[in-house]
C-alpha cells in the first residue's frame, strides 16, 4: 500500500470549480469562489498518538513509519500532488442567515483514490488559519480533537453515516480556548485530526452561490455533484430527484441518530451533508436518562433548538434552505415543494420500523404505534437510562409476576427510585409489550437478534471522553486505548466495564454534562 507521501493525490474540486489561488489566509469575503488555498501552518512537535487500522486498510494507506508522513497528518509537509484548500460556504446557525462561513479550521489536502476506485476527501481539521477563521485561531484542541476521532469512528461501528476520522496527532503547541465562552480562558494542548469522506459538502455550500446569485456556479455546483456522487439520476427532472434521495438519506440519518440516542448539538446548515453522513462533531452528546428536551451545547440555551426530540424537524427546517437555495435552477418551486412535505410522512415510516426493531416486533401492526409512544413517555417521564433500558428489555423474563419483579429487572437504568405510580406504569407496559410480542410471527431468538442488531450496548458517554481526555493531557492513554477498541465493537457484551449509567458526579461536571460549540 502507498505510504501518504507518496500517492499521487487527485484534485477535481479544484479543478472543476472557481477560485482563490493566491494562499492568502487573512480573513475575508471571498465572491465568486468556492474555495480559497490554503496551506497548513506548521506545528512545533506532530507526533501520531492514533490511526484508525480499519479505515486505512479500506482507503490503501500504509500507517505512517517515518516523519514525512506524520508530518503530513500534522500540517507540516504538503506532498507535491496536493493542492491544500479551505472551502467556502455559507449556513443558518441557529435559525438566522449567518452570510460567508466556510472552513475556519479545516484544510482539505486532496482526494484519495482507493483500491476500489472510489474516491475520499482527506481533510485536516486543526491546521491553521483559513480565509474563513474569521477571529480565530485555525487551531484545535486535543480535547475537541479527541472527541471527533472517537466520535466518529464510534458512529461508523454503530452503523450510523458519518464522517470518518483517519488520525490524530498531537501538535505540541499549546491553543487559548475559553471553554464555555465566560471570560475564562485557559492554554490547552493542540491537535489535529485527519477527516475523511467521499464528500465534505454541505447544505451551505450551495446556500453560498444562490445567495451571491451566482446562479452559474451554483447550476454547476449542483450538476457535478449529481454526476459524482448520484450518477444514477438522469433525465431534465433529476435536480428534483436528487432532492427527493437527499431528503430521504437525511430523514434515514434522524432516524439512525436516534436509535442510537445521539444529539449533535449544532445543527446549523453548514453542518448538514449532502451525502446524509453525520458531519462536524462539536457539542455532541449521547443521551444517558432519555431526555428529548436535552442538549448538551450551552449555546442551544434556553431555547434548546437542537434537542434531541427536535432533530427531526430541524432537519426538515434545513432541507427547506437547501429547497430555496436550489430553486433557482427550476422553472417553479411547486414540485419542489410537494417533495419536501412528503419528509414528515417518510421519517414517520422510517422511525416506527426502526422502533419496532428496538421493541423486537416485526412489523408496525395497529396500535404499535401507540405502544411506541408509551415507551418513548415512559422513558422521559421515568429518567430512565435508554441504552441500559433497551439492553435489559431484550433479556426481558417471559412472565413478569408483579411490579417489584418489573422494578428489580430495570434497577440499573434508574437514575432515580420510582415512585408508586411510577413502577406500577412500568408494569403494565412491559405486560401489554409482552402480551403484543405473542403476535409476532418470528421465533423468539429471531426477535432477540432483532433487537440485539438495533440496540448497542456500549455508547461513548460523555464522562467516559472527558475521563480519557484528562488522562491523555496527563500522558496517559490507557482509557483512550480501551475506549478506541470497545467502540469497534459496540453490540457485544466483551466491554461490560463500560455498561454502567452516568456516574452522579458527571450530571453537572463541566464537559460532561454541557459543552460549547469549541468542544
Amino acid at each position: 500500500m502507498p505510504s501518504l507521501s507518496e500517492k499521487e493525490y487527485k484534485n477535481e474540486f479544484v479543478a472543476t470549480f472557481p477560485g482563490d489561488d493566491s494562499g492568502n489566509t487573512k480573513p475575508r469575503q471571498t465572491p465568486g469562489v468556492l474555495y480559497s488555498k490554503a496551506i497548513p501552518t506548521p506545528v512545533k512537535k506532530p507526533e501520531l498518538l492514533a490511526w484508525s487500522e480499519e479505515l486505512a486498510q479500506e482507503l490503501g494507506i500504509e500507517k505512517p513509519t517515518n516523519q514525512k508522513d506524520i508530518d503530513i497528518l500534522g500540517g507540516n509537509h504538503v506532498a507535491p500532488s496536493m493542492y491544500p484548500y479551505a472551502a467556502c460556504y455559507a449556513g443558518h446557525q441557529f435559525g438566522n442567515w449567518a452570510g460567508q462561513l466556510g472552513d475556519g479550521r479545516a484544510i482539505t489536502l486532496g482526494e484519495w483514490e482507493a483500491p476500489s476506485g472510489k474516491s475520499w476527501e482527506l481533510q485536516l481539521k486543526g491546521a491553521g488559519l483559513t480565509p474563513y477563521s474569521r477571529r480565530a485561531d485555525g487551531r484545535a484542541v486535543l480535547r475537541s480533537s479527541v472527541r471527533e476521532y472517537l466520535m466518529s469512528e464510534a458512529m461508523h461501528f454503530l452503523g450510523v453515516p458519518t464522517t470518518r476520522a483517519l488520525s490524530l496527532v498531537s501538535t505540541g503547541d499549546k491553543v487559548l480556548r475559553d471553554m464555555f465562552y465566560n471570560g475564562n480562558p485557559a492554554y490547552e494542548p493542540g491537535a489535529i485530526v485527519m477527516r475523511v469522506a467521499p464528500s465534505l459538502l454541505r447544505f451551505g455550500s450551495f446556500e453560498m452561490p444562490a445567495a451571491r446569485r451566482e446562479n452559474e456556479n451554483l447550476q454547476k455546483l449542483v450538476d457535478w455533484t449529481i454526476d459524482r456522487y448520484y450518477p444514477h439520476l438522469q433525465g431534465e427532472n433529476r435536480i428534483l430527484a436528487w432532492f427527493q434521495e437527499i431528503m430521504e438519506r437525511t430523514a434515514s440519518l434522524m432516524v439512525d441518530w436516534m436509535r442510537v440516542g445521539f444529539v449533535h448539538g449544532v445543527m446549523n446548515t453548514d453542518n448538514m451533508s449532502i451525502l446524509g453522513l453525520t458531519i462536524d462533531y462539536g457539542p455532541f452528546s449521547f443521551l444517558d436518562d432519555y431526555d428529548p428536551d436535552f442538549t448538551p451545547n450551552t449555546t442551544d440555551l434556553p431555547g434548546r433548538r437542537y434537542a434531541f426530540g427536535k432533530q427531526a424537524s430541524i432537519a426538515y427546517w434545513n432541507l427547506g434552505c437547501l429547497a430555496s437555495a436550489i430553486a433557482p435552477l427550476l422553472p417553479g418551486t411547486e414540485e419542489l415543494v410537494a417533495i419536501l412535505e412528503t419528509y414528515s410522512d417518510i421519517f414517520h415510516e422510517k422511525y416506527y420500523r426502526m422502533m419496532a426493531n428496538k421493541l423486537g416486533l416485526d412489523e408496525v401492526k395497529e396500535g404499535d404505534q401507540e405502544l411506541i409512544t408509551r415507551f418513548t413517555y415512559t422513558l422521559s417521564t421515568l429518567n430512565l437510562d435508554m441504552t441500559i433500558f433497551f439492553q435489559l428489555l431484550i433479556d426481558l423474563p417471559q412472565n413478569l409476576e408483579n411490579e417489584a419483579e418489573t422494578e428489580a429487572h430495570f434497577q440499573d437504568s434508574f437514575y432515580r427510585p420510582l415512585e408508586k405510580g411510577e413502577r406500577q406504569t412500568l408494569h403494565t407496559l412491559l405486560t401489554d409489550y409482552q402480551t403484543r410480542l405473542q403476535a409476532n410471527t418470528s421465533s423468539r431468538e429471531e426477535t432477540v437478534q432483532m433487537m440485539q442488531k438495533a440496540n448497542p450496548r456500549i455508547i461513548l458517554r460523555n464522562y467516559l471522553l472527558h475521563q480519557a481526555i484528562e488522562q491523555l493531557e496527563r500522558g496517559e492513554n490507557t482509557l483512550f486505548l480501551k475506549l478506541q477498541a470497545a467502540m469497534k465493537d459496540p453490540y457485544s457484551r466483551n466491554f461490560d466495564e463500560f455498561f454502567a449509567k452516568r456516574p452522579d458526579w458527571a450530571s453537572q461536571k463541566a464537559g460532561c454534562s454541557m459543552l460549547s460549540c469549541s468542544s
